[in-house]
């Protein structure tokens, strides 16, 4: 696990200008150390605020060889990362003089030198924390920048990668931008320079996510051909653009072993047992044993031979299928991580050849749908697309982003119709319009002039930040209770306050435009579940219509789903279904049983017993398909109840005639989008019926 190790310095200002935001810097910093990432050795340096009395006011080995850096201190000596860290990091010193992040830079650059050498391949990395607003005093011979580049040069040469990062939460009129622009001109030369990276953050909360517990180095997952046919190729590399930071995971410890065992590795070994039905006496040999699968009620047997027979073993390649607009592919259709596609580094006409391409797509708005196997005997194959990223930097390629698409099986369909389908009773006026637009443009995350709030680069996972906060205080006190949640990442999770207490008019407008009742159905549904009726409520008619107490609450409401529309309430059992939004089946099913359930009334009915309940259940399914935009299959249904209750032999030709006065019609286009009946024809149907039952 040795090539897993990194040495990481970090460089805190901590300078008069730095006191207001060193709270959020000591915070960040002990989260940091909470993870406990593995065989880290950490060592902290600050830019010295104390007078000049104190024995610490300079304090580096630097200092004393050649002279020169002053107001700087190597506060810790190397060490692996443990509890006491955490603690010297919760107290920065606070001073009253500004600091050179140069000279920090150097010294830094001087202990891992020292330490490693220029042979070590160990990974190496300075983090400097400043908000960059001090001075820095001029070089003894050149210029500030000619400083600049030789310290990224030797950066470079003992393999040492950098970031840096800027925080300006709240500059006030104090704040001299002839020496920030100076600082940042030099910061940027770090960053093109050598692989340095350069982030500006403005909230505590961005600059909780801009410090990484460590940088990994990116491995290719492909090393091949871009085919765009048969005769050309270009030679690529792909790299994984994003990952998922995933729970850490939680092994078994076992405090069995002697407590004198210095060696013990207190690890946790399950082995199983293969034993036969027939004699559990008798352990089956791994040699003898096979895999089998259930179909049905039967277990099939299927050996690991014929599995590899069957297996579907592609060969390795990434080959473009073909181009499309960009503004076909929805930002929705994206599945997994990102993958980046670059061309061969080591290839100018590759290089060449992938830019053009990159740049022609660009142009053309253009991505292309690609198929890729990266490496063989895949057991599937991924189909993405390919997204052209046009850098603007001198020394950064062209490229491309990888996304994959999903199959037909990995589409989730939803039903959430627009309101530009539904009746114009239905939609909302203009006036409760403006209303919804006024709250969501409060909400926005990036609103005009300010930085973006919650940015994704920026923004550390709460579940993990106090997961690791409980684990560093339980090491220290095994009986130490779950931690409240940080106030920092609170805004992460919480909804801003001051944001709502300033917008306090756009929300009570937004209340005042809508009317709020309370829904009787839904009421009835809830007494209905309340009698646990799994399946409908065909399930009460075996407690003698003995319905249970009617209880003030609704927390069982979602307890029990409703899966069939029963004989009791068949209007509120299909309305449930049509609102289930845990797969795109149940829509579907709920129109087929209260079809169902609406012939079997009609076609029961004695003298028009059953007629009022079936209109009852006719106009609530034609409500609902008019809401789920499945027009087609209401009209197809009432066509058929129709052309069925004419049918002289079934003499049931009087529903017509109350369908007719109660003026339940066909759904026109005016109505649904998708229905192909026109306004007349809806019309004139009820006309035709007419006609034929007199």
């Amino acid at each position: 696990m040795s090539r897993n190790r990194e040495t990481l310095l970090l460089l805190l200002d901590a300078g008069p200008s730095m006191h207001n935001v060193l709270p959020e810097v000591e915070k960040v910093c002990s989260m940091l150390v909470e993870k406990k990432f593995p065989s880290h050795i950490l060592r902290v340096l600050r830019s010295d605020t104390r007078p000049l009395i104190y024995a610490a006011d300079t304090k580096n080995e630097l200092t004393d060889e050649v002279g020169g850096y002053e107001h700087v201190v190597v506060l810790r000596d190397p060490k692996v990362v443990d509890g006491d860290l955490v603690e010297a990091l919760q107290q920065l010193p606070r001073g009253t003089f500004n600091g050179d992040f140069l000279d920090a830079i150097v010294v830094g650059m001087d202990i891992l030198i020292k330490k490693f050498g220029e042979t070590d391949k160990k990974k190496k990395r300075l983090c400097l924390i400043t908000n960059a607003l001090c001075p820095i005093k001029d070089p003894f011979e050149g210029t500030k920048e000619g400083q600049v580049i030789t310290i990224a040069e030797q950066l470079v040469k003992y393999g040492m990668g950098m970031e840096s990062i800027v925080v300006r939460e709240r500059l006030d009129g104090t704040a001299n931008k002839k020496i920030m622009d100076e600082n940042d001109h030099l910061l940027d030369i770090f960053a093109k320079k050598t692989c340095a990276k350069l982030v500006y953050v403005e909230s505590p909360t961005s600059l909780f996510g801009a410090l990484r517990t460590r940088n990994i180095s990116p491995v290719t997952i492909y090393r091949g051909d871009l085919e765009l046919s048969s005769k050309m190729k270009i030679k690529i590399w792909v790299y994984k653009k994003t990952s998922q930071e995933k729970f850490p995971t939680l092994k078994k410890y076992s405090d069995k072993a002697p407590a004198t065992d210095k060696f013990a590795t207190h690890e946790v070994k399950v082995d199983y047992e293969y034993k036969n039905v027939e004699d559990p006496s008798k352990v089956v040999p791994p040699e003898q044993r096979i895999k089998g699968y259930r179909y049905g009620p039967q277990v099939i047997p299927i050996a690991h031979s014929e599995w590899d027979a069957v297996k579907f073993k592609p060969e390795k390649s990434v080959k473009i299928v073909g181009f499309t607009d960009a503004s076909n592919i929805m930002r929705h259709y994206y599945m997994k991580d990102v993958n980046v596609f670059i061309a061969d580094p080591g290839s100018t006409r590759a290089n060449l050849a992938v830019s053009a391409l990159a740049r022609a797509m660009k142009e053309k708005n253009k991505v292309a749908i690609t198929r890729c196997v990266w490496r063989n005997g895949q057991g599937n194959v991924v189909v993405g697309l390919l997204t052209p990223n046009v850098s603007d930097r001198d020394n950064t390629p062209d490229s491309f982003y990888f996304n994959v698409l999903p199959f037909a099986e990995d589409v989730r369909e939803f039903q959430f119709p627009s309101f530009n389908n539904v009746p114009a009773s239905w939609q909302p006026n203009e006036q409760q319009q403006e209303a919804a637009d006024n709250l969501v443009k409060m909400l926005d995350l990036a609103p005009h002039g300010k930085e973006e709030a919650l940015l994704p680069d920026f923004t550390p996972n709460p579940v993990l930040q106090r997961f690791y906060r409980h684990l560093e205080l339980k090491s220290k006190h095994p009986d130490a209770a779950v931690p409240p949640l940080d106030e920092t990442l609170k805004k992460i999770t919480e909804p801003d306050l001051e944001l709502f207490s300033q917008n306090k008019s756009v929300i009570h407008a937004f209340c005042r435009s809508f009317e709020v009742k309370e829904n009787p159905k839904l009421k009835k549904s809830t007494r209905r579940f309340l009698r646990e009726k799994p399946s409908g409520s065909n399930e009460g008619e075996g407690h003698g219509g003995v319905s249970a107490p009617s209880l003030n609450s609704t927390e069982n409401t979602s307890a029990v789903k409703i899966e069939e529309v029963g004989d009791l309430t068949p209007i509120q059992d299909f309305e449930t279904m049509m609102s289930r939004r845990d797969g795109p089946e149940w829509v579907s099913k709920a129109i087929k049983d209260m079809k169902a359930k609406i012939f079997d009334l009609v076609e029961d009915s004695h003298e028009g017993d059953n007629y009022p309940k079936a209109i009852e259940c006719l106009v609530a399914l034609r409500k609902g398909c008019i809401l789920e935009q499945e027009p087609k299959q209401f009209n197809a249904f009432l066509r058929y109840l129709c052309k069925f209750c004419q049918c002289q032999r079934y003499n049931l030709s009087s529903f017509c005639e109350v369908l007719a006065f109660k003026e339940i019609t066909l759904i026109s286009k005016t109505e649904a989008i998708d229905s192909d009946v026109s306004d007349d024809e809806a019309r004139s149907f009820l006309v035709k019926s007419e006609a034929k039952t007199e």
